[in-house]
């Protein structure tokens, strides 16, 4: 019994751990704190956001583009997100001029899998669904809504994501661009 209240407190705290890193990579993105954002990433991250269809209720597999072999909305690296950032940085990115407010809500953080064990994370899958608010100019308004499938690594022991798909809950892109980062 005691091992078990062990275990469970031991994936309590490690819950708590990945939420709040998860809250401060947000803030950090919501402050335009980009650099440093930069740096909770690994350098194999992959970002990748698959474009919704509509389809019969029969082929849910069909629902969203695949993973290398489909288009999508995003499908960046370090490399490339670090361009955008320095890109934005340069103050000529017309989608970004004026620039955006955004405002990341973050719910339902679930830790899926640990990896290898309990006793020593060193990859965690996490699932959990957000909420992103944008707004630009005076009348520029977007809600970006859906679920996020965040792969987080321990590297020299500070987590940093490895991963993330994002299923936006849309099948038509209301927003004029995705400047934002998810």
């Amino acid at each position: 019994m005691l091992e078990s209240q062990d275990a469970k407190l031991q994936e309590l705290l490690l819950q708590r751990e990945i939420e709040q890193f998860l809250f401060e990579e947000a803030s950090l993105i919501d402050e335009r704190r980009f650099k440093e954002w930069l740096e909770l990433l690994t350098e194999d991250i992959r970002v990748y956001v698959p474009i919704v269809r509509n389809v019969r209720y029969d082929q849910a597999e069909l629902e969203r583009t695949k993973e290398f072999k489909d288009t999508c909305w995003v499908d960046e690296g370090k490399e490339t997100l670090t361009q955008r950032v320095q890109q934005i940085a340069t103050g000529l990115h017309w989608a970004e001029e004026p620039r955006s407010r955004t405002t990341h809500l973050l719910t339902n953080i679930r830790l899926a899998e640990i990896s290898p064990d309990l006793s020593d994370p060193r990859e965690v899958q996490v699932r959990l669904n957000f909420m992103l608010y944008r707004n630009r100019g005076q009348v520029e308004t977007d809600f970006l809504v859906g679920k996020r499938f965040d792969r987080v690594r321990k590297v020299d022991g500070a987590w940093k994501v490895a991963r993330r798909e994002v299923h936006l809950d849309q099948s038509v892109l209301l927003a004029k661009n995705l400047t934002t980062f998810f």
